[in-house]
């Protein structure tokens, strides 16, 4: 057994809390408040274009189940020996087990669909949510903390995160504490947040710009996250699957950010809203 290391975060004693005979999972609680900052922060952010909050509220009603949804099934489809040998297992969610990808990909495709129908200009929709996204997983990552999962490999650094014996991955029970890539990528969501904010203040990008570079920069983080992460995962040729999905949205998210800048250089007019938009 590995010492601890001096000023080491110490691991939660439990991942809830009771309120009466209620049981409050810290996990389900962050992801809550999640989704409550980034429905504020997108709704200041929209309004300041002109938009009307009501959308985003709209978009947040459909989102959020959706992106429950996706994840849930992403992490089905590439964790399945993870989830609970129970009926009830493939539903656990406040065991963990939410697939950000998958996540992302329902919310988007959901919000997709309302701003279509309420004929939204959907590119500024997207540039106004992007920081509002990067705060909101990083609020969600503080679940992980409580559920002492999704953390990286043996570290005696000073911030190293202890974990207790039961969360350990086979192989590392003679270590104590750990990377916490939660706290790796919280603090990156934030910094990518603000200079987002800051790119649109200061610079001219044409939309959804933003949005693509979120995708880029979060993958790009996540990238670095998968090569230290330790907890079980699917691997293709040595790698961690999700170390292959960064990879490419990152690559992707650059390529889409270029077209869409070079598209406005070429002198394409940004598109125009209709009812529920920009007025």
């Amino acid at each position: 057994m590995h010492a601890l290391p001096f000023g080491f975060l110490a691991s939660p004693p439990t991942n809830g809390f009771h309120i009466g005979p209620l049981f409050i999972h810290a996990y389900g609680l962050a992801y809550v408040l999640a989704v409550s900052a980034a429905v504020v922060i997108t709704v200041r952010r929209w309004e300041a274009k002109g938009g009307e909050r009501e959308l985003v509220h709209e978009v947040a009603l459909w989102g959020f189940p959706a992106g429950l949804i996706g994840g849930r099934l992403y992490f089905l489809a590439t964790s399945w020996n993870e989830v609970p040998p129970h009926w009830w297992g493939p539903f656990a969610v406040w065991k963990g087990g939410l697939g950000i990808w998958g996540g992302i990909l329902g919310g988007t495709l959901a919000g997709l669909w309302v701003l279509r129908r309420r004929g939204a200009d959907i590119p500024m929709f997207l540039d106004a949510a992007a920081p509002a996204l990067l705060v909101a997983q990083a609020i969600g990552r503080v679940g992980n903390y409580f559920n002492q999962e999704l953390f990286g490999g043996p570290t005696t650094l000073p911030w190293a995160l202890e974990i207790s014996p039961a969360h350990r991955p086979a192989g590392y029970l003679q270590y104590a504490t750990f990377h916490p890539t939660f706290l790796y990528e919280l603090i990156w969501n934030l910094l990518l947040a603000g200079a987002l904010v800051w790119l649109a203040r200061t610079r001219s990008v044409r939309a959804p710009g933003l949005f693509a570079l979120y995708v880029a920069g979060y993958s790009f983080a996540r990238i670095g996250e998968e090569l230290l992460r330790v907890d079980p995962a699917h691997h293709i040729f040595g790698l961690r699957l999700n170390l292959y999905v960064a990879s490419i949205l990152c690559l992707a998210g650059i390529v889409w950010f270029i077209r869409i800048q070079r598209a406005g250089a070429r002198g394409f007019a940004p598109s125009t809203s209709r009812s529920g938009g920009i007025h």
